[in-house]
């Protein structure tokens, strides 16, 4: 009797010592899950939640948040970022090698399509925003005449067309792009040295342009009001030595002393 008293004692002893055992290995267990499903969410960053490949949601929220245990979480920055491209050798809309290069400003503003949509998205905005970059530089002249757009001289409208072109590449990636512009722009070397000669020439054109246009106003003006004055009377042949000698020194690039021939006054009765 003794001996089966003290056995159920020691085997009630030892049911309830595993039964506590195994109460601490579970409250253990159901610690650490616990503990496991926290995490940090640092300023400007996203949690993305996976359980077994299925989406479940993305944690913006900063500070310290708890999801469940058996959740992958991969952060994703939605920080403002920089991108420069390689400087790209392309031609022009008239055919003629340039370099260009541009700065991208983006940021994820989707993680979910940012992470799921495309494969390494970082690469995606590099390599899409290249390709929008050589898309616009064959679109227009690296310079142009007045009334044509021109990369070097519209830049604002060329830099707002360069962000649409590549937000709308970069849209499917949860992308937006905060601003594109041009950060190096010009004429390939084989060719630098012909393009500046020639924009010299085209700028002489144009300044001479702009003063024959001026020296015509003048010309007409001193003829009017010759005649409504009625100081002298020209005919043609003299109105047109007149027009050349005026035109001769308006035009000129250089200093003169030019000698002006006019009719004297036809005093009638003299």
């Amino acid at each position: 009797m003794l001996v089966g008293a003290l056995g159920g004692l020691i085997l009630g002893t030892v049911i309830e010592n595993a039964v506590i055992l195994v109460g601490a290995i579970v409250l253990l267990v159901l610690t650490i899950l616990g503990l496991s499903g926290l995490f940090v969410v640092n300023p400007n960053e996203a949690k993305v939640l996976q359980l077994f490949g299925d989406y479940k949601g993305t944690v913006r929220k900063p500070g310290l948040r708890w999801a469940n245990p058996f959740y992958s979480k991969s952060a994703i920055s939605v920080r403002v970022r920089n991108f420069e491209s390689g400087r790209l050798k392309v031609n022009d809309r008239h055919g003629n090698p340039i370099e260009i290069a541009a700065v991208v400003v983006w940021r994820v503003i989707d993680t979910a399509e940012a992470m799921f949509h495309v494969d390494r998205y970082e690469n995606f905005v590099e390599v899409q925003s290249e390709s929008a970059l050589r898309n616009l530089a064959t679109g227009y002249a690296y310079d142009a005449h007045e009334g044509e757009i021109s990369l070097r001289g519209n830049t604002a409208e060329v830099a707002e067309h360069l962000r649409n072109e590549i937000q709308d590449r970069l849209f499917k990636a949860g992308v937006e792009v905060i601003e594109a512009r041009i950060s190096h722009l010009a004429y390939a070397p084989e060719i630098a040295h012909a393009m500046l000669q020639r924009q010299q020439a085209d700028a002489v054109i144009a300044a001479r342009s702009k003063i024959v246009e001026g020296a015509v106003g003048m010309v007409e003006m001193a003829l009017g009001m010759l005649a409504s004055q009625n100081l002298v009377e020209l005919d043609n042949d003299k109105k047109a030595a007149m027009v050349s000698n005026l035109l001769v020194v308006l035009c000129s690039d250089r200093g003169t002393q030019p000698i002006v021939s006019a009719a004297a006054p036809n005093h009638n009765g003299h």
